[in-house]
């Protein structure tokens, strides 16, 4: 890629990822909120009609009330904020992101087995098929059942995460897998909440004009609460694979899928809590299950050690000069300039980042889809050279 291109890119990645992280904390924020005002909303201590709950809050120097009503309303204020712009730029960006970063980069980003045309075809695919089988199962009879409902809809991703690590790479396996849940939510939005807040004020506008209330024909609010408390426990888990690409020890893991479906299922559990608490209910027995499942999935991912003789440099130099030094250069022949700034062109530069490259060497997540050509005999090498200089005195 001539240098101007890929200066562009880099403009175009980074303009997209800091709209998806403001429009994202928008979002996540503004769901964080409502779930939190969802649970402490309480019966009005005076007893007053048409007020199905209300929570005081100080905040900034000032007190606020905010009251929650029911369908009866009344009339209708003559501004009525509404959340779904958030939603949309957060997809909007992030699919952005997957085709700068992945789908335009396939050679080296999206280099699974079938080749970079298919997995991106694959990576592609996942986003919407994830969301047909998830409304799918929200309208089937398993629904009325929230619990056997959870515990499908947490094997459905376990599967998706499993697949997705056979055909892709692990880091975008990890990325597309944020983007099939993204897709559920944002889909949530656009097909289910939106329009079930629609339904809910034009029947608050009927009953205003005294006219009878119309056949319900689409989502009705009772849905669209559903479907806002799914997207309330997905948002743990998601934020976590929007972090995962700086640790390569999670997703470059041999069991990464593994990993992410047990990191995930650590962040529903925390989510519970906090509805828990906010609605008032028990919660304190969940702290130490959440705190034991962190601690094994620690435990269970700690790294080996490398057993064999130790290696000298002067056996690992030629492979980082021919399979690393490429792209982590001053003057780069694969890459336009170093990724992150990380040269490795003499020993004392090698050495001080020893610990990071046995990491990222033996989860194969470098070389970048082995665009330098490594084989599993230099990678042991290398692996090993990294395991004694990072333990050396």
């Amino acid at each position: 890629m001539p240098a101007m291109e890929a200066y562009l890119a880099d403009w175009a990645h980074l303009i997209l990822r800091w709209l998806h992280l403001i429009a994202g904390a928008a979002w996540i924020g503004a769901s964080f909120y409502f779930n939190w005002l969802n649970n402490n909303v309480r019966p009005p201590e005076d007893g007053r009609k048409g007020i199905e709950g209300e929570v005081w809050s100080v905040h900034g120097g000032a007190f606020y009330q905010a009251v929650k009503h029911g369908y009866s309303v009344g009339k209708l204020p003559k501004s009525l904020h509404w959340f779904y712009w958030e939603a949309y730029t957060t997809w909007l960006s992030g699919v952005g992101l997957l085709a700068v970063v992945y789908w335009l980069n396939a050679k080296a980003w999206m280099a699974g087995p079938l080749g970079p045309g298919p997995t991106v075809a694959i990576g592609v695919g996942a986003l919407g098929v994830g969301w047909i089988v998830y409304d799918l199962l929200c309208k089937s009879p398993l629904a009325k059942h929230p619990r056997a409902f959870g515990v499908t809809l947490y094997a459905l991703l376990v599967v998706a995460a499993y697949a997705l690590f056979q055909w892709l790479p692990s880091r975008a396996a990890y990325i597309h897998m944020g983007g099939v849940i993204g897709t559920i939510m944002v889909a949530n939005v656009f097909f289910v909440i939106i329009p079930s807040q629609r339904s809910m004020v034009n029947a608050a506008v009927r009953a205003e004009r005294g006219e009878p209330p119309l056949p319900v024909t689409g989502p009705t609010g009772k849905d669209g609460a559903l479907r806002s408390l799914h997207n309330n426990y997905f948002t743990l888990p998601i934020l976590f694979v929007m972090v995962s690409n700086h640790f390569p020890f999670t997703y470059g893991n041999t069991y990464g899928w593994l990993a992410l479906a047990a990191i995930g299922a650590v962040g529903v559990i925390i989510r519970h809590i906090f509805n828990l608490k906010g609605k008032g209910l028990p919660y304190t027995g969940w702290i130490p299950v959440a705190v034991a499942a962190g601690i094994a999935i620690i435990v269970a991912m700690a790294p080996k050690k490398v057993e064999g003789p130790s290696v000298a440099w002067a056996d690992a130099a030629p492979i980082v000069s021919a399979r690393c030094t490429p792209c982590h250069a001053t003057a780069p022949t694969l890459w336009p300039v170093a990724p992150n700034g990380f040269i490795l062109e003499t020993e004392a530069q090698a050495t001080a980042a020893a610990a990071k490259i046995k990491t990222q060497v033996e989860t194969q997540v470098m070389p970048l889809g082995n665009l330098s050509k490594m084989t599993d005999d230099e990678r042991a090498t290398l692996v090993a050279w990294a395991a004694g200089a990072s333990t050396a005195p």
